[in-house]
């Protein structure tokens, strides 16, 4: 009966060892931390962080040095390849070997025994020793001699605080596993099994030999040539630790703020390309010191993928630390500028609002106490759509936006990337288009690359897939961020018609220049190109699209200081065209010819032609073009046979009468115009024996316009300020009488100016001239500061 018993205890108690024997390994047989490795494209290391506890140790996954792994398993254990996990060979010469020296001086572990005790990290003991002979077992049985080996390489000590042969080969050697010569793989092999050996200072003679005793061997076992030999002996070992590449410190830090969990980011930068563009970066950074402006960022994407090739966040300064270098620029929201004025001119041009020279406003303006200006603090009176977006100029650029609504154009930037507008419309108003909200250097800059894309693949497509929603997504620095395909339909977001007459127009070399009026640029290849400047002089913009590539670059200082100087056009614009210039030129954009169509535009005023202009050009516009307004601006007049009065058939024999087309702008924007466009004429008055006929109104509000809301702030001395009023005159010499709530308040000529004091409250402001011609505004005072 007992032997009965004790047959059935024993497959129990097996089942217990088997099952303890299969469990015995963990899953996850390192739980340590690991350093973040970013790598570009072809596996070229970046920039990589020291490990949680202060080592460097890099994930697995990396490549290993076929050399290393030759010159480790002869090294440490010669039968790696035909043991089950421990060398019973290798164990009799230990045991041997350690009763003669009567103390430990070999272990005869194995590879696979090492991987083992490195996981482990217990205390050497011969009970020990006994649970890693059986575990080395057990890892044989899972892993194939490949994946143990990757595990010894990933996780053995080389000495202070690097860990794994990946890590040795950058901080020893300054180049990775597979770049490594012979004498740097011998002498890593060498180095897990004493690695206080890489002293600089200490132990080299010992290094040395062993590092050459291995060599030899190599030689012996047929793994290289007497003349490698003969050079591997003659490498010098590796000196102090070497740094580690830090090519693109600010994208991995970004990689481990949006994914944690991965250690080692594979992206999809250019090492070559973010090494010449971190050169051109720090030219200029070095440059705009002496202004002090210290920070600059640059951002490269391929138009087609939307592929990062270059992520220069910001610039090291030669007092690193004092300026805000390790702010991510190209993450950070600043102030847009003018940057975001190519998206509403396009969005215009797509909806058959404009023409690309339609002329556009450029006069004070003021709307619920909203007053925008140009940058020049001057005004144009009206200015062709296309000049006035390269001259970045605010007023035309405002009535634009009244035009398209500045709650559509938030929801268009919204959907082309701009993920800083958290705000609802209403928060940013009609600002959003001069600086009022913020963007960022990678949502601007993908949605400049957006809009190529968009561009290039809609040409070459029938109409019913030309469009997809798919096409317009954010940039990405990760191969594993590739957007999914989306159908194609036959309209999009933006026409690819809208987007080429934009594109087309940003390519002009010569650009608006705050200190030396105009300032042109050199460039090899055609590039669509708009420039910022926020206000204050904070943050200075350019980015450029080809049909390959899109640049961003922001330049300033990144607390927010504002300096002298700091522009899109003078700081931002020169970073810009220096990296195009390293980048491969391409061909220009396809024009979209399906979706365009030949029109004649009145050459003045660049809307469609009417039976009264004089001159016509033929441009090829997109097909809503044929929806926007004919010329509005060019009328025909009756005058007298010496042009020197208007006259009508109420008091003139119309037979005697010329007849000409004259160009007539409303009487503010003939106030400024006129200033600058000397060949202007002005329109004659009537003959004074013709009653003046309503066809042109003679007078308009300079300031206040109707509705307006103003607030009058005191003197310096106290006493009650008061508001200039103004209005625009057609007639040189005219008279006109002022009148504020029934009462005269006096009379001016020629220069149409009179301050006003006015109380709280709302008032009716008259205008009347000499011919009875009358002008009413109704303003109201909110109070008296």
């Amino acid at each position: 009966m007992f032997r009965l018993l004790k047959r059935y205890w024993l497959v129990p108690l097996l089942l217990v060892l088997v099952a303890w024997y299969y469990f015995s390994l963990p899953g996850n047989l390192f739980n340590v931390p690991y350093s973040y490795v970013l790598e570009d494209r072809h596996g070229n290391l970046l920039a990589a962080t020291v490990a949680a506890d202060g080592q460097w140790r890099f994930p697995p996954g990396g490549k290993i040095s076929e050399k290393f792994i030759q010159a480790l398993v002869l090294f440490e254990d010669k039968r790696f390849y035909r043991h089950i996990g421990f060398d019973v060979l290798a164990l009799g010469r230990a045991i041997r070997q350690n009763i003669r020296a009567k103390r430990v001086i070999s272990g005869g572990s194995t590879i696979t025994m090492q991987v083992v005790r490195l996981s482990r990290a217990q205390p050497r003991t011969y009970l020990e020793k006994i649970l890693e002979i059986i575990l080395a077992t057990r890892l044989e049985l899972a892993c194939s001699k490949d994946e143990i080996l990757a595990l010894y390489a990933h996780h053995a000590p080389f000495g202070g605080n690097v860990v794994g042969v990946e890590a040795a080969s950058w901080r020893y050697f300054g180049r990775s596993p597979e770049q490594l010569s012979w004498a740097e793989a011998a002498t890593l092999a060498v180095l897990p099994n004493a690695p206080a050996l890489i002293h600089p200072d200490k132990n080299r003679e010992i290094l040395m030999r062993k590092r050459n005793n291995l060599l030899m061997r190599l030689h012996r076992e047929g793994h290289l040539d007497a003349l490698t030999l003969a050079l591997a002996l003659e490498e010098p070992l590796p000196e102090s630790p070497v740094e580690l590449p830090q090519m693109a410190t600010h994208l991995l830090a970004r990689s481990v703020a949006e994914n944690p969990a991965r250690h080692r980011i594979k992206s999809t930068l250019q090492y070559n390309l973010q090494h010449r563009i971190s050169s051109i970066a720090h030219t200029h950074a070095q440059k705009l010191q002496a202004n002090k402006i210290f920070n600059v960022a640059v951002l490269v994407a391929e138009v087609p993928t939307g592929h990062v090739l270059a992520y220069i966040g910001n610039t090291v300064t030669d007092r690193q630390g004092h300026h805000g270098e390790d702010v991510d620029i190209i993450r950070a929201p600043r102030s847009t500028g003018s940057i975001l004025k190519p998206f509403l001119f396009a969005a215009m041009l797509n909806e058959g609002k404009m023409l690309p020279q339609t002329l556009l406003p450029d006069v004070p303006l003021l709307i619920n106490g909203f007053a925008p200006k140009n940058f020049s603090l001057s005004y144009d009176g009206a200015v062709p759509a296309g000049e006035a977006l390269l001259r970045s100029l605010n007023i035309p650029a405002v009535h634009m936006l009244r035009d398209y609504r500045y709650e559509k154009f938030h929801n268009l930037l919204r959907q082309l990337g701009i993920s800083t507008l958290t705000h609802p419309p209403d928060h940013y108003g009609l600002a959003l288009i001069i600086g009022g909200a913020e963007g960022t250097l990678w949502d601007v800059t993908g949605a400049y690359a957006s809009l190529g894309r968009v561009l290039t693949r809609a040409v070459n497509k029938p109409e019913s897939q030309r469009y997809s929603r798919s096409d317009y997504h954010p940039l990405i620095y990760t191969e594993q961020g590739n957007p999914n395909v989306g159908k194609r339909e036959s309209t999009g977001l933006l026409s690819a018609a809208s987007i080429y007459q934009t594109f087309d127009l940003l390519t002009e070399l010569t650009r608006p220049s705050e200190e030396r009026g105009w300032k042109v640029f050199e460039g090899s290849q055609k590039i669509a190109w708009k420039t910022g400047t926020s206000y204050g002089f904070r943050d200075a913009w350019a980015v450029g699209v080809t049909p390959r590539f899109a640049v961003g670059v922001w330049v300033g200082n990144a607390g927010g200081e504002g300096r002298p100087g700091l522009t899109g056009v003078e700081a931002a614009a020169p970073v810009m065209f220096d990296v195009f210039s390293t980048l491969p030129s391409t061909p220009w954009f396809a024009q979209p010819y399906t979706e365009m169509v030949q029109v004649a535009v009145c050459r003045e005023s660049g809307m469609r032609i009417s039976d009264a202009c004089p001159q016509a050009d033929t441009l090829w516009v997109y097909q809503r073009g044929l929806e926007t307004e004919a010329c509005k601006y060019h009328r025909f007049i009756h005058l007298t046979a010496n042009r020197k009065y208007r006259v009508h058939a109420g008091c003139f024999d119309m037979q005697n009468a010329v007849t000409e087309a004259c160009f007539v702008l409303p009487p503010v924007q003939e106030l400024y115009y006129a200033r600058r466009k000397m060949n202007y004429r002005v329109l004659p008055p009537f003959r004074p024996d013709c009653e003046p006929v309503k066809t042109f109104p003679v007078m308009d509000w300079v300031y206040p316009t109707d509705r307006a809301r103003l607030f009058i702030p005191k003197e310096l001395n106290g006493q009650s300020g008061r508001a200039i009023f103004e209005l625009s005159h057609r007639q040189k010499d005219a008279i006109v009488y002022w009148h504020l709530d029934g009462e005269f308040l006096g009379l001016t000529q020629k220069n149409h100016q009179m301050p006003v004091n006015p109380p709280p409250g709302t008032h009716l402001l008259r205008a009347i001239d000499q011919n009875g011609q009358e002008i009413t505004c109704r303003f109201s005072i909110v109070y008296n500061m």
